[in-house]
């Protein structure tokens, strides 16, 4: 299938929730090399800090074993071997904390702080044999071979040169005390472990650059996982918009039977609707319906329906409809124009003539706010 297609090749980089998901999986590039290459390299850095008062120490245990020796009592030896104890393990651990922080070091500056909780979930395809076969035969395992010789090689080489040194100065000084070949020994050793762990330092950054790139290979995502991911994470549109128009609906509905509720609608008279109720002790006016075009002609037939009577008033509708919402109350600068309509409205009840489209004989000049719907609509006049 092609790239450019909905299907399944893999050719988009992954969305952050992919990246977040994989490194709980503990799906990041890293390469234990580095840690176990510099870790190597701290520790042959501490020794010669170390060893120096350990010396010290040894030798003092040493004198006290001649005591020992002469005078084998159960709680000596006991205590010559915790001197024993206490004399080793301060050379112990500062090389166990040494390695343990270049470890943590290492592997958080290769891919941060990874807790993989669902790596330590069983995976029951971890033991398909014939899965596991075709792994052997992968291009990551040609690359841990590949990678264990180039390893190998190197330390032989190394080591070939350290020693190829050494043997020479080893041969024609015969005179050498131990003392003198000890130091040679050393300093060899010392320089042998350098090379290595510089080279090898070079092998694990070549090793993680090749780790990266594997891993940015399999999260890569194809389209159709992409705008699944936001489907799931955002919602499908489709659906949301269903929703809201199902939402829409009950609310018109809701709002259709306020209606019948309302004492008064004002109408434009044909553009505009807006359905007002008033309640001794609960403040100004409400509007308990609005509406424009179609919306507004289903309230003028709610209201025809239920008896509402149905005042024209061009300004005080279009001023209604764009500066309230629905169960809002009237704005204080229009009380006198809706007090007027109510009014009015009680008039016609005493009178029995209340159904019907009425005119407003008296009304009043009100500014109309800006509106979007209201907009294209004819201009204001006082008659309807």
């Amino acid at each position: 299938m092609s790239a450019g297609g909905g299907g399944g090749e893999k050719t988009e980089k992954p969305t952050p929730k992919r990246l977040s998901e994989a490194r709980k999986k503990g799906q990041v590039a890293k390469t234990p090399d580095l840690g176990a290459w510099l870790g190597l390299g701290a520790v042959v850095a501490v020794i010669p800090m170390v060893i120096g008062p350990t010396r010290v120490r040894l030798e003092v245990l040493l004198g006290s074993l001649s005591d020992v020796a002469a005078d084998p009592e159960p709680a000596r030896m006991l205590a010559a071997l915790a001197q024993g104890g206490a004399a080793i393990l301060p050379a112990i651990a500062p090389l166990l904390a040494v390695s343990v922080v270049v470890a943590v070091v290492s592997s958080v500056a290769q891919g941060g702080f990874v807790l993989a909780t669902k790596a330590l979930k069983p995976n029951w395809q971890r033991l398909d044999v014939l899965k596991g076969v075709k792994q052997l035969f992968s291009a990551v395992n040609l690359w841990q071979l590949v990678k264990s010789l180039m390893k190998t090689a190197l330390i032989g080489g190394v080591l070939w040169m350290t020693v190829q040194g050494l043997v020479p100065a080893l041969l024609s000084g015969g005179g050498l005390t131990l003392a003198g070949v000890l130091a040679a020994t050393t300093d060899g050793t010392a320089s042998l472990v350098k090379i290595a762990v510089a080279a090898g330092v070079v092998l694990a950054a070549v090793d993680f650059a090749v780790q990266k790139a594997k891993t940015a290979k399999d999260l890569r995502m194809t389209k159709q996982e992409i705008k699944d991911e936001h489907k799931n994470s955002e919602g499908n549109p489709e659906v949301k918009a269903a929703i809201k128009g199902k939402q829409r609906a009950m609310s018109r509905n809701r709002m259709m039977a306020a209606v019948g509720e309302a004492d008064v609608v004002l109408v434009n008279p044909t553009h505009v609707a807006v359905a007002l109720k008033y309640e001794a002790g609960r403040g100004a006016p409400r509007v308990v319906a609005k509406g424009s075009g179609h919306v507004a002609a289903r309230i003028r037939e709610r209201a025809t329906e239920t008896g509402v009577p149905m005042v024209s008033d061009v300004p005080l509708a279009r001023a209604l409809f764009a500066a309230c919402e629905v169960e809002q109350e009237v704005p204080m600068h229009l009380y006198v124009a809706v007090a007027q309509v109510l009014a009015f409205v009680m008039a016609l009840k005493k009178r029995g003539a209340v159904l019907g489209l009425h005119a407003n004989p008296a009304p009043t000049a009100v500014e109309v706010p800006d509106h979007p719907a209201l907009r294209g609509l004819p201009p204001v006049s006082s008659a309807s």
